[in-house]
């Protein structure tokens, strides 16, 4: 063989840029003997693994800065540059983290003091050990909720109900007892939430959150959305219910506000709905002006202020029996071992929030990196955020994640680092020593209707709906499967549920891939759908049949149907065909003693071979049977008969380019074809097959005297060349013996 002419660009009189390559027809078997070597790895599994653990002063480094992120920016910060811009940021966060805490505490269902103990531990080991530089860590509604429904089906009310007086007439029900235990319940899935993701991040299982994609976790949201509104309305009427969980929880929850309407609390709704309007109008004002504003105007601070000075002033609580915030202790409290007994009943709910928390940071840390130009590690992300949750819920903190608007405020004031962020927790931890008492006269009603406009955005998710439509039917039904799921289901359960559904779509696509056949565009050495471009055609007798997919026992089957239908070359109809023939040749010999005209009619290789037998003339028969001894090696034999082809392809080419792996079921399935192809004079090549796919079928025992690496070829144009260079059957029509 002649050596390769080295590819050289030219450019044509258009100044469009040529690529000019001639080269020799490569198989397989070539490559291997003749063009392509291994490197030779002459180390050792012994010596693999000590080069691995070796210590160094350099892995020492990349170790810590690894693990401490803070170290890589914070001393070469540029405080004249970036200083004033986290300060601002830091405080325009702040002012929206503290009524968050309060507000979101009321979701996880325990006291409100929590929420903010939750905004500030957590906050500072971000600092630390987080990658983002933008995201603002905290309390989120979302996961909220899953530990509020975690808590109340772990720590029911009926549970801490006690009778007065010794008198069963008489109920009261012990609220002090009953949100100790629902602490207690959150602080130990937190732990657990904390354990799971530091174990997953030092596992390197970053990669996890593939698996929530897109539409699952906008579904999943907005679910959750409405489950987080429907718990509000109790506090936006002002009405006591019991707080349902589990599967149909929201309907239940809808059905008990609905039965206690008669009794809405009216100053408790006015105040609710005249707090929603406002803080909905600031919300689109800072939209709309967001541009022009130097920073948001702090809707939510507001809120709080102006309806604790009501509370306060017009005596709300003892006068008109409004629910408010209560207590709020001033100081922090001891760090405490949390009650690992409860454990064996919050795995499954641990891995739910650990896995979503996670989804939630990730998904806005790598968005926030795309737009800003750095990067952000999903391993080291996932050791930072069970960091927080481990080591804060020793101090009374409840499982954190992102949070989607402040991260917005965070991003949008400015913010260049989490010194944003640690400035934002400082204000909270003033609250918290200082002047937590000043909100103790907050009503309810105003942190709800907070909680409900700060989820306006994910309800604006709605509109995935008939984009999906448009672009992904499949895409669709996830988001649709992940959005009913969670609401009758439960959050938990309907993750579960919507996790599964995108995993059976997924092995739906390769499970029944599109394929197509392929054709050549004149002068190019490309190949298209010959269905789909008008420029593409076939060569004559050659069919290049191609697959979106790999070949796995999930779809072999359908791939070898899909092979079938699409060549319109089926090989057990052909050698049905040719036994027929066989038989009805035998049959017409016995009868007869001349020779018979035999005529094969095709109508299309779709179709089933059909015959027709003529018996000569008497005159004939008799002129032949004189002649018969001395025309006896002539093509009248029945072997010769049987060697005309049955079908006018006598080429098959798979295009394997898209294909990434094989196993042993396809392998079977595809090596069965070719042999039963090649028993009615059909050829079979590979073509585009990758060198790892090569490997599996190497390791498989693929190759053997039958099939041999001399079927493949590096490209389709190859395998074509090579079967329009080796094929010396004419096409024929019909035959006549």
């Amino acid at each position: 063989m002649e050596p390769e002419n080295e590819s050289v660009p030219e450019e044509d009189a258009g100044n469009q840029l040529m690529l000019r390559v001639e080269r020799p027809v490569y198989d397989e078997r070539f490559l291997r003997a003749k063009l392509l070597h291994r490197k030779e790895d002459n180390t050792t599994f012994c010596q693999r693994l000590a080069d691995r653990f070796r210590c160094s002063s350099v892995r020492v480094k990349a170790a810590v800065l690894s693990f401490l992120p803070i170290l890589t920016w914070l001393p070469s910060y540029p405080v004249k540059q970036y200083l004033f811009s986290d300060v601002i940021s830091g405080l325009s966060t702040g002012v929206v983290q503290l009524p968050q805490g309060l507000a979101y505490a009321l979701l996880a269902a325990v006291p409100p003091v929590y929420g903010l103990y939750s905004s500030f531990y957590p906050v500072l080991l971000y600092t630390l050990f987080g990658t983002s530089r933008h995201v603002s860590i905290g309390t989120f509604a979302v996961v909220s909720l899953m530990i509020g429904g975690v808590a109340v089906r772990e720590a029911p009310e009926k549970s801490f109900v006690l009778p007065i007086n010794g008198s069963n007439s008489s109920l009261v029900l012990n609220e002090e007892a009953l949100n100790a235990k629902r602490v207690q319940v959150a602080v130990v899935l937190t732990t657990m939430v904390g354990i799971i993701q530091f174990v997953f991040g030092l596992l390197r299982f970053g990669f996890v959150e593939i698996y929530l994609t897109e539409p699952l976790v906008r579904g999943f949201t907005t679910a959750a959305a409405l489950h987080v509104v429907i718990s509000q309305l109790k506090y936006l009427l002002g009405v006591k219910t019991q707080r349902f969980s589990g599967p149909l929880s929201a309907i239940y929850s809808v059905k008990a506000v609905l039965s206690k309407v008669a009794l809405t609390n009216v100053p408790s709704l006015l105040l609710g709905l005249v707090s929603t309007v406002f803080l909905y109008g600031i919300k689109v004002l800072n939209e709309r002006f967001k541009k022009k504003l130097p920073v948001p105007i702090p809707g939510e601070i507001i809120v709080v202020i102006v309806s604790t000075g009501v509370s306060y002033g017009l005596l709300l609580s003892e006068k008109y029996n409004v629910d408010i915030v209560g207590e709020i202790p001033t100081g922090l409290r001891a760090p405490t071992v949390p009650d690992f007994s409860l454990v064996p009943n919050l795995i499954p709910d641990a891995f739910a929030v650990a896995i979503v928390g996670f989804s939630m940071t990730i998904s806005l840390a790598k968005t926030f990196a795309l737009k800003h130009g750095y990067s952000v590690d999903g391993n080291q992300e996932l050791i930072a955020l069970g960091l927080c949750n481990f080591m804060s819920s020793f101090f009374h903190s409840f499982a954190i994640t992102s949070s989607m608007s402040r991260s917005l405020v965070q991003e949008s004031t400015g913010g260049k680092t989490q010194i944003a962020g640690l400035l934002s927790s400082l204000i909270v931890l003033l609250v918290v020593l200082a002047i937590g008492f000043v909100f103790q006269p907050l009503p309810q009603t105003a942190l709800a209707a907070i909680i409900t406009v700060n989820l306006v955005g994910m309800f604006k998710q709605f509109r995935d709906i008939p984009s999906l439509w448009r672009t992904s039917k499949i895409e669709l039904a996830i988001w649709l499967v992940s959005f009913k799921a969670s609401v009758l289901l439960g959050l938990d359960y309907g993750l579960l549920a919507s996790i599964a559904f995108a995993v059976i779509t997924v092995m739906y696509r390769t499970q029944r891939p599109k394929s197509s056949i392929l054709g050549h565009i004149t002068n190019s050495g490309l190949y298209y759908d010959v269905d789909e471009y008008e420029e593409a055609s076939e060569y004559e007798g050659i069919k290049i049949f191609h697959s979106n997919s790999s070949i796995y026992f999930a779809n072999s089957d359908f791939y070898v149907k899909e092979l079938k239908e699409k060549t319109g070359v089926n090989s057990e109809e052909l050698q049905a065909a040719r036994k027929a023939k066989r038989k009805q040749k035998e049959k017409e010999n016995k009868q007869q003693n001349s020779p018979l005209q035999i005529c094969a009619k095709y109508k299309d290789e779709t179709e089933n071979v059909t015959h027709e037998v003529v018996p000569s003339s008497n005159e004939e028969q008799g002129l032949k049977n004189g002649e018969l001894e001395d025309k006896s090696n002539e093509t009248t034999t029945e072997d010769a008969v049987f060697l005309e082809p049955l079908s006018s392809v006598h080429s098959i080419i798979l295009d394997w380019t898209t294909a990434s792996f094989i196993d042993s079921v396809g392998a079977k399935a595809i090596k069965q074809v070719m042999k039963e192809y090649a028993l009615v004079d059909v050829r079979v090549v590979i073509a585009g097959c990758n060198r790892s796919v090569l490997a599996e079928l190497d390791a498989l025992q693929f190759f053997t005297e039958d099939i041999s690496t001399d079927m493949v070829f590096p490209t389709v144009h190859d395998a074509v060349l090579h079967c329009q260079h080796f094929n010396s059957r004419p096409p024929a029509a019909s035959d006549e013996v």
